[in-house]
């Protein structure tokens, strides 16, 4: 094992032990604190800590991230003040924001790197412990922030792409459901390397906000392209409505995604999705809020500066089982 490995198989299983050890000791919600009342167990003072994503509003994945950040914070006696937006200038007007408020740390994830990156390093430069999580690896070093959480969306893609090349995959629908996000765009270029010459990848972008028009899309091009054998979604609610598209349109495809929820995993169960690549949002929002707690507390770090790696892995009729035992407790 290599030492970049070796911090990362550190870094995930300390997160993991903290969690477990957070939801044993508060019950898996985030509780306030008064004064210098201890809350989770730890005897520091009450921090504030901002993360600010580009979840979509009702997008199952960042319920996960969440609920990962709000056990962190139990466990650290941390006020977490969670805040979204799709929009990228308004993602970056929402790390201004914390900026302006004096949170003692902050937590982003940068689909859109060019866009938040520059609020992102104000706050690095305002003396603000600031780490990235899920979208932006390649970016957030540029900003100054001090660590990653997340998985290689091209690396994750590529492997994708190779088990549906080993499936025998020759056209696939690679799904985008956010327009102008790197990491999706990454993913579906990683698929197409993986899949190799001997296959096709066709972009699909469709609109992650109205999973009605966003199924209507896919049922339409699978109708204009009886050819086309995987719909591959890159988010749960997405590949759960390719579901109902590839049966309407009379399809023979089958169906991969990237990511899970507590549907989805069902949908593996039984078979109606073949298997999915899953990142471990709630250790990405876990991990992310512990480092900065750390960073508070003695200038520590959780993966050296270099990215921690939270996948990916593969969700399938192998594992699936285990899989919902944790899905059913919010923390896959």
């Amino acid at each position: 094992m290599t030492k970049a490995k070796k911090i990362v198989a550190s870094a995930i299983s300390l997160g993991v032990a903290a969690a477990l050890a957070a939801c044993s000791s508060t019950g898996g919600a985030s509780r306030p604190a008064e004064g210098g009342d201890l809350a989770g167990g730890v005897d520091t003072p009450r921090y504030v800590v901002a993360m600010v994503s580009h979840g979509a509003p009702g997008d199952t994945f960042w319920d996960l991230v969440r609920k990962g950040a709000e056990d962190a914070a139990a466990k650290d006696n941390i006020e977490l003040r969670y805040s979204s937006d799709p929009q990228a200038p308004n993602q970056a007007n929402l790390v201004q924001s914390a900026i302006d408020a004096g949170v003692d740390g902050i937590a982003v994830t940068l689909p859109n790197a060019e866009a938040i990156g520059p609020a992102a390093q104000r706050a690095v430069e305002a003396g603000i412990p600031t780490v990235g999580l899920n979208a932006g690896m390649n970016n957030y070093q540029d900003f100054g922030l001090s660590g990653f959480f997340g998985q290689d969306e091209t690396v994750a893609g590529t492997a994708a792409g190779g088990r549906l090349k080993e499936e025998g995959a020759k056209n696939v629908l690679c799904v985008i459901h956010e327009q102008g996000n790197s990491s999706q765009e990454a993913r579906c270029a990683g698929v197409k390397d993986g899949l190799g010459a001997g296959g096709d990848v066709e972009l699909l972008y469709v609109n992650g906000q109205d999973l009605v028009s966003a199924q209507a899309t896919m049922q339409a091009k699978l109708a204009q392209d009886p050819s086309i054998d995987t719909v591959f979604g890159l988010q749960a609610p997405v590949a759960m409505r390719a579901v109902d598209a590839v049966k309407d349109a009379g399809s023979d495809a089958e169906i991969a995604t990237f990511d899970t929820n507590a549907e989805l995993v069902d949908a593996i169960a039984d078979g109606r999705v073949k298997w999915a690549v899953d990142q471990q949002p709630y250790l990405q929002g876990y991990l992310a809020v512990d480092s900065l707690w750390l960073a508070k507390r003695n200038g520590g770090t959780i993966g050296g500066g270099q990215p921690v790696y939270t996948g990916p892995s593969f969700v399938d009729a192998t594992n699936v089982e285990k899989i919902a035992e944790a899905a059913k407790a919010g923390m896959r």
